[in-house]
Order: C-alpha cells, then sequence, then structure tokens
C-alpha cells in the first residue's frame, strides 16, 4: 500500500498570507493537526502545526490571530512522495515525531497522509480486505474463480493466469486495498 492509496485529497493547504485565525478554523473544521502551507503554484514553502497556532499565541511570541501564518509556519518542511510505502511513511511520523505528511507529486502538493489516515488501514478487518480484493479483481478479469485469503493484512491470491504479467497487475490492485499489508499471486503453475 503506499500514500496515493491513503491520503486525504485534495490537500487542504493555505497560502504564507492567510491569516492564523483562518489557518485554526480550517484545522478544527476538518479535523486536522497541520496544513501544508503552499506558493501560488502549490509548492510546499512550508507547514503550520497546531503547535505552532498555540505557540504564536500562548508562547512569548504572542502574534496576533490575523497576522499572517508566514509568521508563525516551520520552514522549511518536508513531504514524501505519492509512491512511498505506507511503512516508510509510519516509520517517518514516528521518527520525526511529526502527525501529517504533505504527499508531494511533480513538486505540487497533491494529498496530505495522517497518522489516523494509518490507523485507519491498520483497524480494517481481514474479512473487510478480502472483500474489497475481490471487487477490484472482478473488475479487472470479470467474475473468475479468485481465491483470496487474508491474514493480518497478508494477502495470498490464487488463481490460473494466462501469463505472468496478469500477475502483476492482481498484485498490484490488492496492494492497492486500504489495509493490505503484502500481497502474493500463486498461478496454477506454481504448484507443480
Amino acid at each position: 500500500m503506499r500514500a496515493q492509496d491513503i491520503m486525504t485529497r485534495p490537500a487542504v493547504t493555505v497560502t504564507p498570507d492567510v491569516p492564523i485565525r483562518e489557518a485554526a478554523a480550517l484545522l478544527v473544521s476538518h479535523g486536522f493537526t497541520a496544513l501544508p502551507v503552499v506558493d501560488a503554484d502549490q509548492r510546499m514553502v512550508g507547514i503550520v502545526t497546531e503547535a505552532d497556532l498555540l505557540h504564536s499565541r500562548y508562547d512569548t511570541r504572542s502574534e496576533s490571530p490575523s497576522a499572517p501564518v508566514q509568521q508563525v509556519m516551520t520552514s522549511p518542511a518536508f513531504g514524501m512522495g505519492a509512491g512511498s510505502s505506507v511503512e516508510l511513511l509510519a516509520r517517518v511520523m514516528l521518527d520525526d515525531r511529526v502527525r501529517c505528511l504533505p504527499i508531494i507529486e511533480t513538486s505540487r502538493v497533491v494529498g496530505v497522509v495522517t497518522r489516523r489516515d494509518l490507523v485507519r488501514a491498520l483497524a480494517r478487518t481481514d474479512t473487510a480486505i478480502a472483500a474489497d480484493v475481490r471487487r477490484r479483481l472482478d473488475i479487472y478479469g470479470g467474475p473468475r474463480e479468485w481465491s483470496v485469503d487474508v491474514h493480518d493484512g497478508a494477502v495470498t491470491i490464487s488463481a490460473e493466469f494466462v501469463d505472468t504479467e496478469s500477475a502483476r497487475v492482481v498484485t498490484a490492485l490488492a496492494e492497492g486495498v486500504l489495509g493490505v499489508a503484502t500481497a502474493t499471486v500463486r498461478t496454477g503453475r506454481d504448484s507443480s
């Protein structure tokens, strides 16, 4: 599973000139902990977090709520690519103690992944994951005799395939399902 599979999109962003009060209202209304700060081309120039806003108001700075987020944002800030693995995102969030990672594609912010997004994937049951994998496989190849087994998010798909390219496509489809940790395809040829 990749960042693009679980990210919130489109990303809710602010520009550097947005007032602190407005950024705080966006955080509250969307239930976010951070907002990417972008320029006119949607390129990230910083990030404003709940902590930044609290420090700006109640710490030594005491910025006015009408001051621009540019005065309190964290800059430079980093993002991750849309193809980044969920495992890498989780490691970065834990190691760097961040709750939100902007997702960047061709230098522009296209989404965000939060700890909540990662926990949502973790919370899915194997039964729900298997049903979603089967649904994707049926859309791809029509109703076939797909055998889908899931254990702790590890998916094993068994079916007859004409070529290995189909097996690669099926693997990619399964890996895109929320909650899938790994996906393995076994063809009829694998058992011989």
